[in-house]
């Protein structure tokens, strides 16, 4: 039975739908721009939405807030000022809290970054794929390798001591060199956080209608070895399946999605989780995707398209199936605090995993093995009967695109 005693961490996801261009690739809630985005009427609509959601979270600290999209930085600097602002004003923000910004690569953007920055803004994430001209004509993407590093440069100048590098691998036709020069490049620029991940094609998107050609499993395998291995020579420490980092520059808001935390999210699509320890309840509720369709709805009721409760089968599976990927693991007293149960609930699946050499586990933490993160859909199929089929088709890893 679910009891809770606290409650976990919070966060909030603030979605902004829009970008110049839709990639081939994304299956985000992005829309291509219309020739003037209405700034106004939807930064409106998104204050409205927060503001309906302010008696389910009352009193609770925000420990980081995330703009992703979409593309956050096509806002302008002085709509970013005014919707922080009232966030402030609506939440208890905590005073160092994480707040980072997904921007693309782009002249357009890039004069912005210093007032971002001076709006509130200390983490960016800089979404450059690759630093390969070729490659990221094949990704679709409007910047090219200059406009990419001056991106990185921007960043810095502007004061952001804290931005992410976005880097794909795995992309059309990319050779083993390829795929490493893009990790040495993005090394030399001094992020402080590398997201290193693996194009997969998804439904509904351009390459799954028609895929391009992609390197075999076994140049993958090379080519995802000596990118982890180049990163960790520059001191940068694996600490999630994609996730790199400087010393105590982990992404603190995907660390809370990954550790089964609390999120509020607005805006067009947006997702929320959210516990209620009066009554045991874990509550998903997802916003209308299109942009139009939200800011006629924001003010009310209407604008949840879907709110669902999570049972504690399916809390459990999605809790692991997140905090597995982490290389760390997880703690028995996180998993008491996220799900409202004991670990002990998951004691004779958790000795299957031990026995497999694809978790080590103690009285205090589970934490997954090399083997476990490498085999992690195998290490997760032992799991796969404690939760329902549509959780398991639904619940995304992280609502955010870093």
């Amino acid at each position: 039975m679910r009891i809770f005693t606290e409650y976990p961490p919070l966060s909030l996801y603030v979605h902004f739908p829009w970008c110049v261009k839709k990639c081939p690739y994304c299956d985000f809630n992005s829309h291509t721009a219309p020739d003037s985005i209405p700034e106004r009427e939807y930064l409106n609509a998104l204050i409205a939405d927060l503001e309906q959601h302010a008696p389910d979270i009352w009193g609770r600290a925000v420990e980081s807030v995330f703009f992703g999209g979409g593309t956050p930085s096509l806002l302008s600097a002085d709509g970013f000022d005014i919707l922080l602002g009232k966030i402030r004003a609506l939440v208890k923000l905590e005073p160092d809290a994480e707040i980072t910004l997904e921007a693309n690569p782009g002249t357009v953007e890039q004069h912005r970054f210093k007032a971002y920055r001076a709006a509130g803004a200390n983490r960016l994430s800089i979404g450059v794929q690759s630093f390969n001209d070729e490659q990221l004509a094949a990704l679709g993407r409007i910047h090219g390798r200059d406009e990419a590093a001056e991106a990185c440069h921007t960043a810095i100048a502007a004061g952001f001591d804290n931005y992410n590098i976005d880097l794909m691998h795995g992309l059309p036709n990319q050779s083993t060199d390829d795929a490493l020069a893009d990790v040495k490049t993005a090394i030399s620029l001094s992020p402080t956080h590398v997201s290193y991940y693996q194009l997969t094609i998804e439904p509904n998107t351009l390459f799954a209608a028609k895929p391009p050609v992609l390197p075999d499993e076994e140049r993958l395998w090379t080519i995802q070895q000596q990118g982890k291995l180049a990163l960790a020579e520059a001191g940068y420490q694996q600490y999630e399946v994609s996730a790199y980092a400087k010393d105590r520059k982990q992404c603190r808001h995907n660390l809370n999605y990954w550790l089964f935390g609390d999120y509020l999210g607005i805006g067009a699509g947006a997702h929320s989780k959210l516990s209620f320890p009066a009554n045991n309840r874990i509550s998903r509720v997802s916003k209308h995707k299109h942009p139009k369709t939200y800011m006629q709805s924001a003010a009310g009721c209407a604008r949840i398209q879907e709110q669902i409760d999570v049972n504690e089968t399916d809390s459990r599976f999605e809790f692991l199936m997140n905090a597995l990927r982490l290389n760390n693991g997880f703690t028995t007293s996180e998993f008491l605090q996220r799900t409202g149960e004991p670990v002990s609930v998951l004691a004779e699946k958790l000795q299957l995993a031990e026995q497999q050499g694809l978790v080590h586990r103690n009285i205090e933490k589970i934490t997954p093995t090399e083997r476990g993160l490498q085999y992690l859909d195998s290490l997760l199929g032992l799991f796969l009967d404690i939760s329902s089929a549509a959780t398991r088709k639904t619940i995304p890893i992280t609502p955010t695109g870093e």
